[in-house]
C-alpha cells in the first residue's frame, strides 16, 4: 500500500488534536491546580506519581489488548476514537473547577487525573502502534516518523503561545472559568482529528482483516517474552524516560519561573513559542541530518543543546532575568534538542519493533509501542512529583513573593536537574543502541522478505 502524502497527513494530523490535549495538562494542570484550586504543591506531586504506578500496570494492558484486537477497521482505528471521546469528556471535567472543598475536592480531582491517564493510554498506544504498519523502507520511515511530531510539536507551540491570553480572553477576568472553555475548545479539535486519522488512514492490519487472514494472538506470557528478551526495548526505555523528563521537567517549572523568578509570567509565552519553533525546525532537519551525520552524532547534538540551552537561561537570568534575546536564544536551543531526539525516537520505536520481530519471531506492535506513552506519563508524574516536593522543600506558597532561598531551588529545578538527566540520555544511547547502519538494514531486510512470502 503506497504511503501517499494525503496518508501521511491524515496519520500526521492525530498528532495535533491529542498533544494539544497532552500539552494543556503538561503546562498548566500543576499551576491551576496549586494557584487557582488551591491545593497544596505536595499533593499534586504525589497525585501525578501515584497515578504513574497504576499506569505501570495498566497502559502494557493496553498494548496486550489492542494486539489481540480483530476488527473489520483493523486493530487500531477503533481504539484511536473510543479513547479520543473519552479522554477528551475527562479532560473537560479536569479543568471543570467543581463546587467541592476539603476531601471532596481532592477526591474529584485524583480520581478524574487518573481517568484522564488512563483514556489517553486507550487512544495513545494504538496511535504510534499504527506507524510502523505504514513505512517499510528506511528512507519513508525517517520521513514519515517526524510528520506527526511536527503536527504535536505545533500543538505545543500553539499551547505555549496562546493558552494563557486564551484564558483571560475566554475568563473574562476568571482564571478558572478561562480554563474550562480553552478545555472544551481542545476537546472539540482533539475529537476532530482523531476522526480524520481513523476515516482516512487503512493501515496492515486492515488488510490482514479484509482478506480473512487469521492473525496469531499473543498471551500474557508472550507479552511479558516481548518486554523481557528484546535488549533495544530497555534501551529505548532508558532514553525516552530521560528525555520526557527533561522536557516536562523544564516546561513544568517554567511557569514558576517566570511568574516568580523573572517577575513575569508573559515571558513564559515567549519561552515557550520560540522553543516549539525550534522544535519544528529541528524536526525538518532531522531526516536531512540523518543522511549526513550517523544516529549517534545527531544525538549528541539532540542530548547537548538542551542543557546549554537551560543552563543558559539560569546563569544570565541573575543578571537578566527579563533580557527577551536570552529567553529566545535559550528556548531555541532547549527544544531543538529536544526536536532532534523526537524525530530519533520515533524510528527508534519502529526499529525496536522491526529488531523485536526478527529476534523473537513476533511483531507485538501495541505491547512495545505501549512503553512510549507510559514513559511519557511517567516522567510527566516524576517531573510532577519533583517540582511539588522541591517547592514544598524550599518553602514555595502560592501567588506571593517568593524568599531567596525558594527562587534559587526554581532555577536548579530549571536549569541543573533537567541538564543532569539530558546527559544520561545521551550515555545510556551510546553505551547501549547497535539499532543502526549495515545492522539495521539488514533487520529491515528480513522484515520486508518475512511480508512477501506469508
Amino acid at each position: 500500500m503506497k504511503l501517499t502524502t494525503p496518508r501521511k497527513l491524515a496519520f500526521g494530523v492525530g498528532g495535533l488534536g491529542k498533544d494539544l490535549c497532552y500539552a494543556i495538562i503538561s503546562y498548566f494542570l500543576m499551576i491551576y491546580l496549586t494557584d487557582t484550586v488551591g491545593l497544596p504543591p505536595l499533593f499534586v506531586g504525589n497525585l501525578f506519581l501515584v497515578a504513574r504506578v497504576w499506569d505501570a500496570f495498566n497502559d502494557p494492558m493496553m498494548g496486550f489488548i489492542v494486539d489481540n484486537t480483530r476488527t473489520r477497521w483493523g486493530k487500531f482505528r477503533p481504539w484511536i476514537l473510543i479513547g479520543t471521546v473519552l479522554n477528551a469528556v475527562i479532560l473537560i471535567m479536569l479543568f471543570r473547577c467543581p463546587d467541592l472543598e476539603g476531601f471532596s475536592l481532592y477526591a474529584y480531582y485524583s480520581v478524574m487525573y487518573i481517568l484522564w491517564g488512563m483514556t489517553y493510554t486507550v487512544m495513545d498506544i494504538p496511535y504510534w502502534s499504527m506507524l510502523p504498519s505504514l513505512s517499510s523502507t528506511k528512507e519513508e520511515r525517517d520521513s514519515m516518523s517526524v510528520i506527526p511530531r511536527i503536527f504535536a510539536s505545533t500543538a505545543w507551540l500553539l499551547m505555549g503561545a496562546f493558552a494563557l491570553k486564551l484564558v483571560d480572553v475566554f475568563g473574562k477576568g476568571s482564571t478558572a472559568k478561562g480554563y474550562a472553555i480553552l478545555a472544551i475548545v481542545i476537546g472539540v479539535i482533539f475529537l476532530v482529528t482523531s476522526l480524520i486519522t481513523v476515516i482516512f488512514v487503512r493501515d496492515r492490519s486492515c488488510t490482514e482483516a479484509a482478506s480473512g487472514k487469521k492473525a496469531q494472538r499473543t498471551t500474557i506470557k508472550d507479552a511479558l517474552h516481548v518486554i523481557a528478551a528484546n535488549d533495544q526495548l530497555k534501551v529505548y526505555i532508558g532514553v525516552v524516560l530521560a528525555y520526557n523528563m527533561v522536557v516536562q521537567l523544564a516546561g513544568g517549572v517554567a511557569n514558576y519561573y517566570f511568574k516568580y523568578v523573572a517577575g513575569n509570567e508573559d515571558l513564559f509565552s515567549i519561552f515557550t513559542t520560540s522553543a516549539s519553533f525550534a522544535e519544528i525546525i529541528a524536526l525538518f532537519a532531522f531526516p536531512i541530518l540523518s543522511k549526513y551525520l550517523s544516529k549517534k552524532q545527531v544525538f549528541a547534538v539532540a542530548s547537548f543543546s538542551p542543557a546549554v540551552g537551560l543552563l543558559g537561561l539560569v546563569i544570565t537570568g541573575f543578571a537578566a532575568p527579563t533580557s527577551i534575546p536570552i529567553i529566545i536564544a535559550s528556548g531555541l536551543l532547549f527544544k531543538f534538542g529536544s526536536g532532534l531526539t523526537l524525530g530519533a525516537t520515533t524510528v527508534m520505536l519502529a526499529d525496536v519493533i522491526d529488531y523485536g520481530e526478527v529476534k523473537l519471531g513476533t511483531r507485538n506492535e501495541s505491547i512495545i509501542a505501549s512503553f512510549q506513552t507510559l514513559l511519557v506519563k511517567t516522567a510527566s508524574a516524576v517531573a510532577g512529583w519533583l517540582i511539588g516536593v522541591g517547592l514544598t522543600l524550599v518553602g514555595f506558597v502560592a501567588n506571593v513573593e517568593q524568599t531567596a532561598s525558594t527562587l534559587m531551588g526554581m532555577r536548579v529545578l530549571i536549569g541543573v536537574v533537567p541538564s543532569v538527566i539530558t546527559i544520561l540520555a545521551f550515555v545510556i544511547y551510546v553505551k547501549g543502541y547497535k539499532l543502526e547502519g549495515a545492522f539495521m538494514e539488514d533487520i529491515m531486510k528480513q522484515v520486508k522478505e518475512k511480508k512477501e512470502n506469508e
